[in-house]
């Protein structure tokens, strides 16, 4: 299985943009830069674990095609750091959606 970084920011906006509904909170103040800071935090940490896997990738193919550049060492210390990398990052969107869920469940 793998998650697309795209499709996993763009689910985090909507539940963002959801949470913060101007018109199911009237009283709502505009949104501070706070969110937006979090959001872009988040979006380089998951563009990043795309760049590790990437790099992953390209290690892996190239020694595949004999390179003689890269080691079988390179190569799996490179697919190990993806593999933290991608779980680290699963871990972190299950906390989120966690916490998204507990909020949602609070009484009003």
């Amino acid at each position: 299985m793998q998650v697309k970084a795209n499709d996993l920011y763009s689910e985090m906006q909507a539940m963002m943009r959801q949470a913060q509904a101007p018109e199911m909170r009237p009283d709502a103040v505009p949104v501070n830069s706070a969110g937006d800071k979090f959001g872009g935090l988040l979006q380089n940490a998951i563009d990043g674990v795309n760049d590790v896997q990437s790099q992953a990738g390209q290690l892996r193919t190239a020694f595949e095609m004999g390179d003689r550049n890269v080691s079988l060492g390179d190569v799996m210390i490179a697919s190990q750091k993806s593999s933290v990398a991608f779980q680290a990052t699963v871990q972190v969107r299950n906390k989120l959606v966690e916490a998204y869920k507990e909020i949602m469940n609070m009484p009003v």
